[in-house]
């Protein structure tokens, strides 16, 4: 079994890793050390500023951490686990394996080696939506994979969430492509396309997304925000997930709340005020367009060694359900995660927000999305079956309204 792995970083401005430090397996831990030529170096920076503190020594996970959150953000998800495994034949592998055996063009601007002085990326090529898709019916499925297949695999490894995803490369942009999935009761791509596209005319920072067809099927494409693009090559921003921010393991996860997040906010963000701001409409949207799925590891933050700053919101798609009343996956107001705009209003001061100014929001936002349901529906080429089942069971659920 591999006990070790050398953690790769981009630091802020650089187009080349350099090695940060070291994880070893002790016991049912996972410990890490800095470089001592790492921390000798005049741009060095903390991994996170919550758990790895810049300095000598041997850090070891704290609770129920196993592997530290930082580098666990930087791991696959359940996808991407069930991936490797299918790829390698196991039914499960440790932290480490899963760090080494999936792609180095993961989320953030962190990589795992073997080395600690070659760095090889282990998915140079750039394979075509349609072989990426083949890969990940058949691995749905659970059928053989042929060879010519077998390598697009890696690109769908170090993507967090449970669907079938993975990175492409088009035209020098680089995006996030998310497939269909044999278990969808609704048309979950288009729903997503269209709940970033409100996202973004409510006037939240959402990325560009675009719907492309490949074998008859809809690809949602998301351009990724922690890659620039520069004249001297490609930099990665270093991200922590709000489940990092907020100290919690998967398993505690339950306990996140918004209030919380926003304490971070005041504490560690370069443009506290802004960012409030910017949350609060964030957490009107997910109860406006019934996305419960708003877990802490659904949001994230830059970070590049002296402030945090707020990554544009992703992962944003309604969830059909039966019921009115529903719940967010973190806490929002003084009803715990009740999805309402009465418990949505009722900490808008945390946001630094009056009421006022809070209702004020939640008005422009209502009407917005009335407004462009239709426009935005007819850009995904939503049927009408599809809207009707949508509108009124996730977005615009009478329950959000209750008592407003």
């Amino acid at each position: 079994m591999i006990t070790k792995a050398y953690v790769w970083l981009w630091l802020p401005g650089e187009i080349e890793p350099v090695v940060a430090g070291h994880i070893e397996a002790r016991g049912e831990l996972y410990e890490f050390t800095y470089g001592q030529s790492y921390r000798a170096r005049y741009n060095a920076i903390a991994l996170s500023p919550y758990e790895l503190e810049l300095k000598a020594g041997t850090f070891q996970p704290t609770g129920m951490h196993r592997l530290h959150s930082t580098l666990r953000d930087a791991a696959p998800d359940a996808w991407g686990r069930r991936v490797l495994c299918y790829r390698h034949g196991v039914v499960e592998l440790s932290e480490i394996e899963y760090l080494l055996l999936s792609g180095s063009d993961r989320i953030g601007a962190l990589d795992f080696q073997a080395s600690p002085t070659e760095y090889v990326p282990r998915n140079k090529t750039h394979p075509s939506l349609e072989i990426l898709m083949q890969a990940a019916e058949r691995v749905e499925k659970r059928l053989p994979l042929p060879e010519e297949l077998d390598y697009a695999l890696l690109h769908g490894t170090s993507v967090g969430g449970a669907r079938p995803k993975a990175l492409i490369e088009d035209n020098g942009r680089q995006y996030i492509a998310k497939f269909s999935s044999m278990t969808d009761s609704y048309d979950v791509v288009k729903a997503e396309y269209i709940a970033m596209r409100l996202g973004r005319l409510c006037g939240l920072n959402v990325p560009d997304v675009q719907l492309v067809s490949t074998m008859g099927k809809d690809v949602l494409l998301v351009q990724r925000f922690d890659r620039d693009s520069t004249e001297k090559g490609v930099l990665r921003k270093h991200m922590l997930s709000g489940l990092s921010m907020l100290r919690l393991h998967e398993m505690e996860a339950r306990y996140a709340s918004y209030i919380d997040f926003a304490d971070q906010v005041r504490k560690w963000f370069d443009k506290p005020e802004a960012t409030l701001h910017e949350l609060f409409r964030r957490m009107v949207l997910n109860v406006l367009i019934g996305n419960t799925d708003d877990h802490a590891r659904n949001h994230a933050a830059f970070w590049d060694g002296k402030n945090l700053s707020l990554s544009p919101a992703y992962d944003l798609c309604p969830q059909v359900r039966a019921g009115r009343e529903a719940t967010q996956a973190m806490e929002i107001g003084r009803e715990g995660k009740l999805s309402s705009l009465t418990n949505v209003l009722s900490s808008c001061e945390t946001f630094q927000l009056t009421r006022a100014g809070a209702k004020t929001i939640i008005a422009d936002m209502i009407e917005m999305i009335q407004a462009q349901w239709n426009n935005v529906c007819d850009e995904a080429s939503l049927g009408e079956a599809e809207r009707n089942r949508i509108w009124g069971s996730a977005v615009f659920n009478p329950f959000v309204f209750q008592n407003w």
